[in-house]
């Protein structure tokens, strides 16, 4: 189980080079255990600061919610 709570904005790098962007959602149960979704993104970057923008752009993310890990 992880430590802390998840960052909601996942960039990684796939096979070909590109970066994709997953979209993690937390909420808990009644026991207050966190249950979490994750979404890919049809959309494929070419550099990570353009996942960036564009989760900024249609999220609202803020800096210290990405993770590349």
């Amino acid at each position: 189980m992880a430590q802390g709570p998840l960052k909601p904005f996942l960039i990684q790098k796939d096979d070909t080079g590109n970066f994709r962007l997953t979209v993690r959602t937390t909420r808990y149960n009644s026991i207050g255990y966190p249950i979490v979704s994750s979404k890919l993104q049809d959309e494929i970057f070419e550099t990570q600061s353009a996942a960036k923008a564009y989760a900024r752009k249609n999220f609202n993310a803020e800096a210290g919610e990405y993770a590349t890990k």
